[in-house]
């Protein structure tokens, strides 16, 4: 049976019922969309998929995620999947403010790049890494904690320089912030090690100090690295 999550919010703009999100605990592309329905304050009620039985590649899962692929949403009828693609739906359907997404095409372009990255070097990077090690996959994740560490020294050298700011995209936290979060604060459980980045380290405590954040579970790695 679904797990329901209910949250009350003054927002105009309300789902006609709650969100139905297709996920695996574990996973931090599906922990992006929690945290941002959180944030939201939108009802919502979670699925696990079962990847061990190939949930995920059954044909009642396709109909919902045609590439078979955990986040996906069911918003009173409207089925979306891809992590950020369901950032990007979210924010523009239930903030009306342009908070979560700036409307503003500068802030707007601002929050795009780190969408970027969250997609490229955040998943080739420590997301990857650390799910070899998980899933205790057998591959050689060399590379990927060396791409790790570039981007962490890039993610630390903007944060800290003079004129940075306090989130990813700007001095409010973001869309950016939300899809960059999870793989990042949880990249030792790939074996990457985040010591050597105070700054990006300060950027995780303020993401995890905002109203309504919900953190994502702890794998078997990071429980016994705890």
């Amino acid at each position: 049976m679904p797990h329901s999550v209910e949250a009350t919010t003054s927002r105009t703009v309300r789902p006609a019922r709650p969100i139905r999100l297709y996920r695996h605990a574990l996973s931090g592309h599906c922990h992006r969309v929690e945290l941002m329905l959180s944030l939201l304050e939108l009802p919502f009620e979670t699925v696990e998929i079962d990847f061990a039985s190939a949930e995920h590649k059954q044909p009642a899962f396709l109909a919902i995620s045609p590439f078979g692929q955990v986040p996906a949403i069911d918003d009173d009828g409207m089925l979306l999947a891809d992590s950020n693609a369901i950032l990007v739906y979210l924010a523009n359907r239930y903030d009306p403010e342009g908070i979560w997404l700036p409307r503003d095409p500068v802030a707007a372009a601002r929050v795009q790049r780190w969408l970027s990255v969250a997609a490229g070097d955040i998943a080739f990077g420590p997301a990857a890494a650390r799910v070899a090690e998980v899933f205790k996959r057998d591959v050689d994740t060399r590379a990927m904690i060396e791409r790790a560490a570039l981007l962490l020294s890039r993610m630390e050298a903007h944060l800290a320089a003079p004129q940075g700011t306090s989130f990813l995209a700007g001095d409010t936290a973001t869309i950016a912030d939300v899809a960059c979060y999870a793989y990042i604060a949880h990249a030792p459980e790939g074996n990457v090690n985040l010591a050597p980045y105070p700054a990006v380290r300060a950027w995780l405590a303020r993401v995890a100090a905002l109203p309504r954040f919900v953190p994502m579970a702890a794998s078997a790695c990071g429980l016994n690295a705890a």
